[in-house]
């Protein structure tokens, strides 16, 4: 039984790559060969691109980003959790407390580093080191 099984699993690898080799040769073949001005241009949406595609943008973004997607696979592992939540007992209920209070600690943390504020940040006034060995000795 486990030999049939690994040819049911070979010929489906190999079929995958027969289609995936035939998809790729047709369209090689079948498409056509055209070069000109307008091919090597970006399109999008049927509007001309103007300026640099290179676009900055400030680290919050990326920041942002990121903790969505870690609170998103936090909360598939709750959903699938909830699935099984009756067979899982009382160990699946406390392991889930356990990680939603892990949850609930690292979203205090960031909230008091201030990593979920979007926007420009104050500048502090910078004094000079001079300065404050001068106000001190007064």
């Amino acid at each position: 039984m486990h030999s049939s099984s690994t040819l049911v699993l070979g010929l489906y690898v190999c079929a995958t790559f027969v289609l995936i080799a035939s998809m790729l040769g047709l369209s090689f073949l079948l498409g056509g060969a055209r070069s000109g001005r307008a091919m090597i241009e970006p399109f999008e949406s049927g509007i001309v691109p103007v300026g640099q595609a290179r676009l900055r943008l400030p680290v919050q973004y990326y920041v942002v980003g990121m903790f969505f997607v870690i609170f998103d696979m936090e909360a598939v592992f709750v959903f699938a959790w909830a699935v099984v939540v009756r067979p899982a007992g009382w160990t699946g209920y406390i392991s889930m407390l356990v990680f939603l209070a892990v949850l609930l600690a690292a979203f205090a943390y960031l909230w008091r580093v201030k990593a979920l504020e979007w926007g420009p940040r104050p500048r502090q006034p910078r004094v000079p080191q001079g300065r404050i060995a001068a106000v001190g000795m007064e």
